[in-house]
């Protein structure tokens, strides 16, 4: 008996969809079998990184320390610069840093500028480096989330500024500084941390302004990926969905999230140094990535409905706490 007409649709809507999930997840698994990539011979000796003393920042600083990096260590407080500067250094005392406090909530200040001035003259000292060679590595991680899930009208709009200076414009000027010395070198890569509220999902409501400047992160690395290939330069979006970090309270995490799918910071960073140089865009967990590919079958209307809904819990713990 030949098997009913919705019976065989069903079983070739199911064939595509493993299908399309497989060659997703094909280059996941191509690079887990491959040589990882020797990001100094590639790129160069030295790493720029902002916002290197919490979170994902300072793990990536540790990671690349590890993989004998020098490092530029950018961040708006000097305390944590030398706390993590001195971490670094006892870690792994052959490693050299420099460190340069830049608030970039600051931008377009004189003190903004400034800033930015002694920012571009470390990138100029380090140009003639014996071993290697300049800044060949820049991860642009430093990122404002805060004060979380809240209606656009509730939060101060003063907040929100600060927000769009140190997402995208702080974002725009680190890498405008770094960037021509690689030009004249013919290589290196920059790195964008972005967010899975802008590839992932289509809207991400009560977190509005911190997607939207996401989402212009996003399309920044993509265009600068095709600006920049020709001329041996990498620039490249990495996704973090949810990981252990200060970028949402504690109680949050506890209440709202699955253990199985939050990234431990180390974890994500590891898998992150690997990706770097392998396209225009990764999602660099391998449970994450999963996530995302999942997500692309939800259908938009879907994704709101249960976005605002969870948000809505994330408005409701941030009232109880204050």
């Amino acid at each position: 008996m030949a098997a009913p007409v919705w019976f065989i649709s069903l079983a070739g809507l199911g064939a595509v969809y493993l299908t399309v999930i497989f060659l997703r997840l094909l280059p996941y698994l191509t690079l887990y079998l491959r040589k990882p990539k020797d990001l100094l011979r590639c790129y160069g000796s030295w790493a720029v990184i902002t916002g290197p003393t919490t979170g994902l920042g300072r793990s990536m600083a540790m990671e690349l320390a590890g993989r004998g990096f020098n490092l530029i260590l950018l961040d708006h407080n000097p305390d944590n610069l030398i706390e993590v500067s001195n971490t670094i250094k006892k870690s792994h005392p052959s490693v050299q840093t420099r460190s340069v406090v830049f608030d970039l909530s600051l931008i377009g200040t004189e003190e903004g500028d400034e800033a930015a001035r002694r920012l571009r003259e470390a990138v100029e000292a380090v140009a003639n480096d014996d071993n290697g060679g300049g800044v060949g590595l820049l991860v642009n991680n430093a990122a404002v989330a805060k004060p979380g899930a809240l209606y656009f009208h509730e939060v101060d709009v003063e907040r929100l500024v600060t927000m769009i200076r140190v997402n995208a414009m702080g974002l725009t000027e680190v890498t405008a500084a770094v960037l021509p010395a690689m030009v004249r070198r013919g290589r290196g890569a920059i790195v964008n941390v972005g967010s899975g509220s802008t590839v992932a999902v289509p809207a991400f409501p009560l977190y509005t302004v911190y997607s939207s400047t996401k989402r212009y992160v996003e399309q920044l690395s993509r265009t600068l990926y095709v600006e920049y290939k020709s001329k041996g330069i990498d620039v490249q979006l990495q996704v973090p969905f949810y990981v252990h970090t200060n970028m949402l309270t504690s109680a949050i995490k506890d209440r709202m999230l699955l253990p199985a799918f939050v990234a431990t910071a180390d974890d994500y960073t590891r898998a992150a140094a690997r990706w770097i140089g392998h396209g225009h865009i990764a999602v660099p967990d391998a449970r994450q990535q999963l996530q995302w590919f999942l997500a692309a079958f939800v259908p938009d209307f879907a994704h709101n409905w249960y976005r605002l809904r969870k948000h809505l819990q994330h408005r409701a713990i941030l009232w109880n706490l204050n």
